[in-house]
């Protein structure tokens, strides 16, 4: 490990890279710190210990919205805007072609995904600003009815999240790493200490939390051990490119198809749908309305993250939208074309159609047991919670989410990954 290190700090592209990414993470957090004037501290504070789903995204953006920072919403906007324009690649003819033009139409494509970050986050601020307000018994915000309050407030939340969203292109250009997943993985190992702190608090306090305590660490570190399978997991399909003269047998290559091609993107897009009804049914609570108010009351009582309704929901989303990001991310027919066009072939198996089949079925294969898999991780710690308070012997809060635990082992899987790459370009550049 130290000799790891050492050859890490004696690389100086390396060295200087790492210390600008540090930097730049630091930046991040101080924002996350800087909370909004005139806003009730003290209100806000019980609306996240009452609110389980905005305690989850508070934890998700780094305790920026328990703060009420001036980046209240994260990188949510951009995350959004990212997976609009992937959708808007498969509906577009023209979206279509201009990501198919290489680096040039990759710079267009993030062009366009940053100009939608902007009318999102301001529309996502006055979003998550009123669902705090509303989730209050105290104003958090005095007359935020009032658009000379308001306004100026979203123009700040929405300023913020572009900011961040600067901060992360400058981490993937100049530093190490993807820079928005490093920003969202700081986000969620910044609220662990105190959670950690927390947590062994009330298992002190009581002694009848310890055995979910030592449960719940222990079945974390199992977690972290499954999700690294899961995420470096791969099915190698064989491939043989004919050789170049008539003695020649042939080059053995292979095609690697991840187990989980879909990454973190299935558990957005189902958490997004899930939550919907239970955010609808607080705004619906305080209706005049009394038929709003029940449709209102029916979604929060039915729609909380520990109903049988909400995680069956959430399973299936997770499952069905593993396949679907995957069908408009990954084409068997272009792969099939390719290896055909550069001369290979898979064993037993026809160029053309009969090799596009076999791969759409092969990666179908894997987004069935991909899904099942980050469907189980995501879900598996909330039964875990939800058993140890059916059984009696107390609960305490889970420290890490399934979801969280595949963004951690995905970007520190890429960085150490990066990092490799770099040393191992550092020690060739020696030669020459």
């Amino acid at each position: 490990m130290f000799k790891y290190l050492a050859q890490i700090w004696n690389s100086k592209d390396l060295r200087k890279k790492i210390i600008f990414t540090i930097s730049i993470l630091v930046i991040y957090r101080l924002l996350t710190q800087i909370s909004i004037p005139n806003v009730n501290l003290d209100a806000l504070k019980i609306v996240f210990e009452r609110n389980k789903l905005l305690g989850a995204f508070s934890l998700l953006t780094g305790g920026s919205a328990e703060n009420f920072s001036i980046v209240l919403m994260g990188l949510s906007p951009y995350i959004n805007a990212s997976i609009i324009m992937q959708l808007m690649g498969v509906i577009s003819p023209r979206i279509e072609t201009i990501s198919k033009e290489g680096e040039e139409g990759r710079r267009k494509i993030n062009k366009y995904t940053r100009w939608l970050t902007v009318p999102l986050a301001f529309l996502q601020s006055y979003g998550m600003i009123s669902l705090i307000n509303a989730s209050s018994p105290v104003p958090i915000i005095e007359n935020l009815s009032d658009p000379q309050i308001i306004l100026p407030i979203m123009l700040t939340i929405t300023t913020g999240t572009l900011v961040i969203m600067w901060l992360g292109e400058l981490i993937t250009e100049k530093g190490i790493g993807n820079g928005i997943s490093l920003l969202i993985f700081t986000s969620i190992i910044a609220g662990v200490p105190s959670l950690l702190a927390s947590t062994f608090a009330l298992s002190s306090e009581d002694p009848e939390k310890l055995v979910p305590l030592v449960a719940t660490l222990l079945l974390t570190v199992l977690f972290t051990i499954l999700v690294v399978l899961i995420t470096e997991g791969q099915r190698r399909i064989p491939i043989t490119y004919a050789g170049r003269t008539r003695s020649s047998r042939g080059e053995q290559a292979s095609l690697p198809m991840k187990v989980n091609q879909a990454g973190m993107i299935p558990i957005i897009f189902a958490v997004s749908v899930v939550t919907f009804p239970s955010v609808l049914g607080q705004f619906f609570a305080n209706a005049r309305s009394e038929w709003l108010r029940g449709l209102g009351n029916f979604f929060v009582n039915y729609f909380h993250s520990q109903s049988a309704l909400y995680l069956s929901l959430y399973f299936i989303l997770i499952i069905a939208f593993t396949f679907f990001y995957v069908s408009i991310t990954f084409n068997p027919d272009d792969v099939a074309e390719n290896i055909q066009k550069r001369g290979g072939f898979i064993p037993g198996i026809r160029p053309g159609k009969q090799t596009s089949d076999y791969i759409r079925k092969t990666s179908s294969h894997l987004n069935l047991w991909g899904g099942l898999m980050i469907g189980f991780v995501a879900l598996a710690p909330i039964l875990i919670q939800r058993f140890f308070q059916d059984v009696g012997t107390g609960s305490i809060p889970i420290i890490i989410s399934g979801a969280s635990l595949i963004i951690i082992v995905g970007v520190v899987s890429d960085l150490i990954r990066q990092i490799n790459a770099q040393l191992l370009s550092h020690h060739y550049d020696k030669f020459y």
